[in-house]
């Protein structure tokens, strides 16, 4: 396997790649989310179909979600890519919970619609009021807090990755997020930013100013610059965007 690059050092590829400080512990990995951000292949959704992961609604407007893991343990929302909540996002979701004896909630951000194809999607999300699902994120973690978790971390993937920083900067009650890439620099301040962020980005990725390199490179020193010291970001080499993705 080839290492990350993180500011043009070499590093080992981490077995961890979300480090809550505030969970004093890891709880999503490159090798034990094995998927991402490009249409679920049909070996994904089959295994993902043994996931058990609990239909609620939560916040006030009854917003509906996934949920699974123990009550009261530290928590994790995992935010959607531009498809919806697919199996391959809920397969995620029971991954990180089994994995960290996490509690995870993926809030439902398309209301039960998900994509057909890449057209949908793109429609759907360009249909998505961005401030609207940064406020339901926001209820989310008020939820996992109101149920007795101690802390709460936020990761997403893409369009999710963009959500995450929204939602991190938006939420008292998220202490640290993992966007992979993608960015959103309209979503939040870097210049207020003080909560630990990790970031992820392929260095062949080529939508510029969302998810390219440059883009997670200008992430880490805009929030470095800020006085964020727990803000860092892996550029992994040879690969592009949606790398986290099954085949």
């Amino acid at each position: 396997a080839t290492s990350p690059r993180h500011n043009g050092s070499s590093l080992g590829l981490p077995r961890a790649v979300l480090r809550f400080a505030m969970l004093r512990a890891t709880c999503i990995s490159r090798h034990v989310l094995g998927g991402g951000l490009r249409k679920p292949s049909g070996a994904l959704l089959c295994r993902a179909a043994s996931t058990n992961l609990d239909a609620i609604k939560f916040g006030s407007g009854d917003i509906p979600g996934f949920i699974t893991g123990e009550k009261g343990k530290p928590a994790v929302i995992l935010i959607q890519e531009w498809w919806g909540i697919t199996d391959g996002i809920k397969e995620k979701a029971a991954k990180v919970a089994a994995t960290g004896n996490y509690r995870v909630l993926v809030p439902d951000l398309y209301k039960g619609k998900i994509g057909v194809d890449a057209e949908e999607a793109s429609h759907m999300m360009g249909s998505l009021d961005f401030q609207n699902a940064v406020q339901e994120i926001d209820q989310a973690a008020g939820f996992l807090k109101a149920e007795g978790s101690p802390a709460v971390g936020i990761v997403g993937f893409c369009m999710g990755g963009a959500l995450t920083m929204g939602g991190l900067a938006a939420s008292k009650h998220i202490a640290c997020g993992a966007p992979f890439y993608g960015v959103n620099f309209g979503l939040f301040d870097t210049s207020t930013m003080l909560k630990p962020v990790q970031g992820h980005f392929g260095e062949m990725d080529e939508m510029a100013g969302f998810s390219d390199a440059a883009t997670g490179r200008k992430l880490e020193a805009d929030l470095r610059a800020a006085g964020n010291k727990d803000a860092e970001v892996f550029i992994y080499p040879k690969v592009g965007h949606a790398f986290m993705n099954a085949s």
